[in-house]
């Protein structure tokens, strides 16, 4: 049957049954799961919710992009159900007075898509089991190919006095063959789990692994008001990151060009790079690691 979801073996559909039964309260970490089988951006739909007000814990999942978006505008696609798609409401600048959380300031939410890195890093070395890193900020690579990205936007809350909502999205490259993989501008190639010799390809498995990871790692997070030090965040990612010790080409979002060896990333998630120049902090940027 043409457009038939069970036409690609390979592919099966997600269950949002039984996705809700693993990770939707009283017996999961998220509050409410909209899988959709077809969305132009899973962020851009998270997004709109948090300007209409829906609060934490929102799951919005795709089986299919049609305009995803990675960082810096760029496109993120791939055909039906052979990746993962998905993005989450947080709201780390509201008080939770029942699990202890104050609210963190907006300095510290930049953390947020470095600690989504981290547990994209955990799911799939846990059930892929394959060597997993990140490239700052939170590109995962898995034998320095490209096989998934993390892209947060902030969504201004609805008066002066009420804080940001994050939204953060993944995608993961599942089952995508060869001739599938999209073009990385930065020259980057791409890979998917199938192709780097995943022991598993099941993306329910996966999605769980991956949504699990990322409401833990945010716990820490809030139970250590935000410090990244404190809850051990900051060391797992350094720990995860390929980028740390590399000779590096940086090119800044204003179009110039710095070279030089990452050094470590700092208690705000920026990363140390010692260039001709001095050490610079750097809070975005496009990081190519040279060989």
């Amino acid at each position: 049957m043409p457009g038939s979801p069970y036409t690609d073996l390979d592919r099966p559909p997600l269950s949002a049954a039984r996705l809700r039964r693993a990770l939707v309260a009283p017996h999961g970490p998220w509050r409410r799961l909209d899988l959709r089988a077809e969305t132009g951006s899973t962020n851009a739909d998270v997004v709109e919710a948090a300007r209409a007000g829906e609060p934490e814990g929102l799951v919005v999942v795709a089986e299919r992009q049609t305009a995803g978006r990675g960082r810096r505008g760029r496109a993120w696609q791939s055909p039906p159900r052979a990746g993962i798609a998905t993005s989450v409401l947080l709201r780390p600048g509201e008080a939770v007075p029942e699990r202890g959380w104050s609210p963190v300031p907006p300095p510290g939410y930049g953390w947020l898509p470095l600690l989504a890195g981290v547990a994209l890093v955990e799911a799939v070395a846990r059930l892929a089991e394959l060597d997993a890193r990140l490239k700052w900020p939170n590109d995962l690579l898995i034998d320095s190919a490209k096989c998934a990205g993390v892209l947060a936007e902030s969504v201004p809350g609805g008066s002066p006095a009420q804080p940001p909502a994050v939204v953060v999205g993944v995608g993961l490259n599942v089952t995508l063959r060869a001739d599938e993989l999209p073009e990385n501008p930065t020259g980057l190639p791409a890979t998917s789990l199938q192709l780097a010799g995943a022991a598993a390809t099941d993306r329910d498995p996966l999605l769980r692994a991956l949504l699990r990871a990322l409401a833990d790692w945010y716990a820490r997070w809030r139970d250590a008001g935000g410090d990244a030090v404190a809850s051990g965040l900051r060391e797992a990612y350094v720990a995860a990151c390929a980028t740390v010790g590399r000779q590096v080409r940086v090119l800044l979002p204003d179009g110039r060009e710095v070279r030089g060896t990452a050094t470590g990333v700092d208690p705000d998630g920026q990363l140390l790079v010692d260039a001709p120049q001095g050490e610079l902090r750097l809070a975005a940027g496009d990081v190519l690691h040279i060989r």
